[in-house]
């Protein structure tokens, strides 16, 4: 049964698994997170992030595993469920243990689930620009592959489009290099990056051939969190 106000688009991981990607809506956080915030580093209460992540828990039905997000490659091996709820500094987890979930925070970076449903193993990833260039995914997958995975599912969710994410043309000149994939231009003609498709590329190099996407831009609209919609607001164009 769903959680009364959760608003969560689910994706299928397999037979037995439970997976989605929440919105902003359905939690009990005030503006300017209104409101289902799981971030517990952006000045909310603890108190009210704790009963999102609750409510969040309800949902999935198992308790949800978070991590201090940093930008970085390294993959947790999650064992059971921490005290806190928080696993450390990684970008990604991994876990073969039943009846526990993974859940990963994004404001326009992409949020990637994984999963082999047969070898019953399951893991998230943080990948942003950084995290990209650092190879979280890769890593992910070989984490995954490590604990028996053979037939992984790989779900690419909502973050910040290539018609959106502007940067300067250094920047798409260095990650590009390593990354061919993730060039890309604005909508108005200014150099840009294609995270989604940088990451859907790095699973396919790591000959994960079930992938599948959730499309909407995280900077456009109301229903997803976007750092840089929210700078937009307070200092101008982002």
């Amino acid at each position: 049964m769903l959680t009364p106000g959760l608003d969560v688009d689910e994706v299928d991981l397999g037979p037995g698994l439970r997976a989605g990607f929440t919105t902003v809506d359905g939690g009990v956080s005030p503006y300017p997170w209104n409101s289902l915030n799981l971030g517990g580093h952006v000045g909310d209460a603890p108190s009210r992030v704790a009963r999102n992540r609750e409510l969040l828990s309800t949902w999935i039905g198992a308790p949800v595993v978070f991590a201090t997000q940093v930008h970085g490659a390294g993959v947790a091996d999650v064992a059971g469920p921490p005290a806190g709820g928080t696993c450390g500094e990684y970008d990604a987890m991994v876990t073969s243990v039943p009846e526990l979930a993974l859940g990963v925070l994004v404001a326009d970076c992409v949020p990637v689930l994984l999963a082999d449903p047969m070898a019953r193993v399951i893991a998230v990833a943080h990948a942003g620009r950084a995290g990209i260039t650092a190879e979280v995914v890769p890593a992910t997958v070989s984490a995954l592959r490590a604990r028996g995975a053979r037939q992984i599912r790989a779900v690419v969710g909502p973050c910040i489009c290539a018609g959106c994410y502007e940067v300067p043309e250094a920047m798409r000149a260095d990650m590009t290099a390593q990354c061919p994939a993730a060039y890309a231009s604005t909508r108005w003609g200014t150099p840009a990056l294609d995270l989604r498709a940088a990451v859907s590329a790095q699973l396919r190099e790591c000959d994960v051939a079930d992938i599948s996407q959730v499309g909407d831009c995280t900077r456009e609209g109301e229903r997803r969190f976007s750092h840089r919609r929210a700078m937009a607001r307070t200092v101008g164009p982002v």
